[in-house]
């Protein structure tokens, strides 16, 4: 099988977001299979470039459990989840499902390479020989080994952070406290730390911390924006504050506090086929703009909430990323749409060029939709059928607000959760900073844009 570089994945995914060529034409000119193509447009959109860029492929026993929790409980592919997950083979996935299903967890535990070891012989004397079962060096051996995982899993439990993690740096610490009191191998063992591992952080326990500041303020950002942030959204604000600090260190601390940014889930679909008139791909992934008010995307996300459904339609305007305005509803009504449409037409001037991007759903096809664009002069543009990649900024926009709003904070009622939307919404825009807008907000990088022209 031919072996690609990351220039060719790369050049393949170019070549099918710029709308011109399907997945079988690319797959068909570079000689690979159209699954393979697909593959890479799908590792794409969920990291980007770096999905492409070789990495370590040894995968603990925790990530294989995360990865086969998270296809259970979303409901995904397995496609879907190599992809979310940035894994190059999904038949890893096939054979880690096979392992659980037929030998239980335990199967995940990778095996050691090569021969195996033989057997220590023992030259000690009789007292160094494993005890007889049932004896009563036995069982005062079995007490001693239960004392002393009730004592570690105290100190294990006191220790640990948040998010319900415990690191190498606790670890150490626990077994350090421990070790007058039993073996150190044995400590060892139980915690699952290397021998050399325990050395280098004991070796520097006297040593004061030189990323102490740098954690407090990693910490600060994260809490301040309620775990919304992944590492690289908080180094861009540490440069912001005047630190420049790679992404890698930010990411290996985040990874030592137990700090980490939250998933995104599917949206829901409006698309009932051809109700009324279809729109061409104006747009045509053409997701860049050069002003405000040039070009924007709109859809509807579905949430579930107190034994009813909500129903959120906002504008997205691709210059920056800026939500115009939204509205909500218990019903997924044309209302929801129209009244969308008038309170973001309000922000318009007469000289307003402007197009409207939506994807096939009943509402966009109504004809009174398409008559309140005409009569302001808008040109309209829809995706093609079932092709979610034709309108990705509005789609991303609705996992990245479900990840940081609604699958992370408590309501207590659907008015609060309308209440907390509002301030969301407010956040997106005002304090929220993104990588292409330099590390600005949206609103943000607006005013910058029109003050510099």
């Amino acid at each position: 099988m031919t072996k690609f570089s990351t220039e060719d994945k790369l050049s393949a995914v170019y070549r099918y977001l710029n709308g011109n060529e399907s997945f079988a034409l690319i797959s068909s000119s570079m000689g690979t299979a159209k699954s393979e193509v697909i593959k890479w447009v799908q590792h794409y959109h969920h990291h980007g470039a770096e999905a492409f860029m070789k990495s370590y492929a040894g995968y603990s026993v925790q990530f294989k459990l995360d990865v086969l929790n998270y296809m259970n409980e979303q409901g995904t592919s397995i496609r879907e989840t190599a992809a979310h997950f940035n894994i190059p083979s999904h038949s890893l996935i096939i054979q880690w499902k096979k392992q659980v299903e037929l030998q239980g967890i335990d199967a995940l535990t990778p095996k050691k390479k090569g021969r195996p070891s033989m057997p220590k012989k023992n030259h000690g004397s009789m007292n160094d020989q494993v005890p007889a079962e049932g004896s009563l060096e036995a069982l005062k051996a079995e007490n001693e080994r239960l004392r002393m995982e009730n004592a570690y899993f105290k100190k294990v439990e006191c220790l640990s952070s948040k998010q319900g993690k415990i690191t190498k740096q606790d670890k150490v610490q626990v077994v350090h406290e421990l070790r007058h009191e039993y073996p150190l191998k044995a400590l060892l063992v139980l915690a699952d730390l290397p021998r050399s591992t325990y050395y280098y952080y004991v070796k520097n326990f006297g040593r004061p911390d030189l990323d102490r500041e740098l954690k407090r303020l990693i910490q600060s950002i994260y809490d301040d924006h309620e775990g919304r942030f992944g590492y690289r959204r908080i180094r861009d604000e540490l440069r912001n504050r005047g630190h420049k600090v790679n992404h890698k260190k930010v990411q290996r601390i985040m990874k030592e506090l137990g700090l980490k940014c939250l998933v995104r889930i599917k949206k829901y679909r409006s698309y009932k086929g051809t109700v009324g008139m279809i729109a061409p791909n104006i747009l045509n992934r053409n997701f860049t703009a050069d002003r405000p008010y040039e070009k924007w995307v709109t859809d509807i996300t579905e949430f579930k909430l107190f034994g009813e459904k909500l129903y959120f339609s906002p504008i997205l305007d691709l210059f920056n990323g800026e939500i115009i305005t939204y509205t909500i509803s218990t019903r997924p009504a044309y209302s929801l749409v129209s009244t969308m449409l008038e309170q973001a037409f309000e922000q318009l001037t007469d000289d307003c060029s402007l197009m409207i991007h939506s994807d096939q759903g009943w509402h966009y096809q109504m004809k009174q939709y398409h008559h309140a664009l005409r009569k302001r002069g808008i040109t309209q543009s829809m995706s093609r059928k079932g092709n979610c990649f034709d309108n990705a900024v509005i789609e991303n926009f609705f996992g990245i607000m479900k990840s940081e709003l609604l699958y992370l904070k408590e309501f207590h009622s659907v008015d609060h959760f309308k209440s907390e939307l509002a301030k969301y919404i407010e956040y997106y825009n005002h304090r929220r900073i993104k990588a292409k807008l330099k590390g600005m907000s949206p609103v943000k990088y607006r005013t910058h844009a029109q003050e510099a022209a």
